[in-house]
C-alpha cells in the first residue's frame, strides 16, 4: 500500500509576532491556557493571519514558540515511524530545520491519533520533543542533538494503549514525562542536561492521556506536579519524584487539570474545585459540579470565571468560587 502524506497547515496569528512572550510548553508556561501577552483577535481573517505553512506527515501536537522560533513535531512514514522535530522563523513562517529520528517503540494507535501527538516543551535552551513511540528527543534550538531516549528500550512493558496524548512539562532541571498506559505504567523524571532519570514512579495500568500542570501556591513555595489518573490527582516534588499530597476521589483520563487563582479545578465528579494548602497539606475541597463537566478539552479559568465545554459541544461558564 502506498502511504499518502497528509498535509498540514500552521497558521500564525498576526499578535503572536508582537506578544513578547513565550509559549513553552502545552497550555502556555504556566499550564493554564491563559497567555501572559496580548489577547488574539476577536476575529480570525486573512488580515490577522501572519503566515502558514505546509508540514507533510501527521502531527497532532501544538506549536511552541521560545524567541524567535516556533517549534512542532510531525511523522512521516506508512507505520509513522519516521520522528520529525520542526522549527520554523516565527516572524516570517521560513523553514529553519527538520530534525528526523527513527522511531525505536510501538507506533500503532487510533485512526483518529498519531505518534506525534504530545507537544513539545522547552527551558529556553533546550527543545524536548516526545513521541507516542514512547521515544524522547533533546535538541539545542539550532536543531543539534543533545541526547535521544528510546523508553521502550529500558522498560519493553511500557504500551501506548490507543496512542500517547500526554505532554511533557519542564520544571527547573527535570523533565517529567508521563508513559501512562495498560500496562507498565509509570511516569519518570528526567534530568534536562544529560536525559538520565532522576525517578521513576509507577501509576496506575490504565490508559490515560492527560498532561501534567504546574501548581505554584506561592513565591515562597516549591513548584508542585500534578498528575491526573483516573485514581484522582498526585501532587508530587519534580525534583525527586516524592508525593506530597494526593486527592483520591477520581478523576477524568482526557480533560486535565487547570490550576487557577488560589484554586485547583480537576475533571472529577463533574468538576471539582479545591483550595491547595502548605506543599505538604492535602487539598480542601471547595465545591463540585456535575453540570460542569468537560469531556475533552480541559477547564479554563480565566478573568474570575471558569469555562468548560461538554459532549455536546455546549461553553458553559460559572463561578469559580461557587
Amino acid at each position: 500500500m502506498k502511504y499518502e502524506s497528509i498535509k498540514l497547515i500552521i497558521p500564525v496569528l498576526a499578535v503572536c509576532l508582537c506578544c513578547g512572550a513565550d509559549w513553552p510548553q502545552f497550555r502556555g508556561p504556566l499550564t493554564n491556557n491563559v497567555s501572559l501577552s496580548d489577547a488574539p483577535p476577536a476575529k480570525v481573517d486573512q488580515e490577522s493571519i501572519a503566515w502558514t505553512a505546509d508540514l507533510e506527515g501527521r502531527g497532532a501536537s501544538g506549536p511552541i514558540i521560545v524567541g524567535d522560533k516556533v517549534f512542532l513535531t510531525s511523522t512521516t512514514g506508512f507505520k509513522q515511524d519516521q520522528l520529525h522535530v520542526l522549527c520554523f522563523d516565527l516572524k516570517t513562517g521560513k523553514q529553519l530545520w527538520d530534525r528526523q529520528f527513527w522511531a525505536t517503540g510501538r507506533t500503532q494507535c487510533h485512526n483518529k491519533m498519531c505518534v506525534a501527538t504530545p507537544t513539545p516543551a522547552s527551558d529556553g535552551q533546550r527543545v524536548f520533543a516526545t513521541f507516542s513511540s514512547n521515544d524522547v528527543v533533546c535538541l539545542d534550538l539550532e536543531g543539534n542533538l543533545i541526547w535521544f531516549r528510546g523508553l521502550s528500550h529500558d522498560y519493553p512493558n511500557a504500551s501506548n494503549s490507543l496512542g500517547m496524548a500526554s505532554s511533557p512539562v519542564v520544571v527547573g532541571e527535570t523533565l517529567i514525562v508521563p508513559v501512562e498506559n495498560d500496562d507498565d505504567s509509570f511516569t519518570t523524571g528526567l534530568d534536562v542536561k544529560t536525559g538520565i532519570a532522576r525517578w521513576k514512579i509507577k501509576r496506575p495500568r490504565v490508559a490515560n492521556w492527560t498532561s501534567p500542570a504546574i501548581l505554584k501556591a506561592s513565591p515562597d513555595t516549591e513548584p508542585l506536579v500534578l498528575l491526573q489518573s483516573s485514581e484522582g490527582v498526585d501532587a508530587i516534588y519534580p525534583q525527586t519524584g516524592e508525593t506530597a499530597w494526593q486527592y483520591e476521589d477520581g478523576a477524568g483520563r482526557i480533560p486535565s487539570t487547570t490550576v487557577g487563582e488560589n484554586t485547583l479545578f480537576i475533571p472529577s465528579n463533574g468538576l471539582t474545585a479545591l483550595a491547595p494548602g502548605s506543599s505538604s497539606e492535602p487539598p480542601k475541597v471547595l465545591w463540585s459540579e456535575q453540570k460542569l463537566s468537560p469531556a475533552t478539552a480541559s477547564p479554563l479559568v480565566y478573568q474570575k470565571k471558569v469555562f468548560t465545554v461538554n459532549r455536546a459541544g455546549v461553553l458553559t461558564c460559572a463561578s469559580p468560587q461557587t
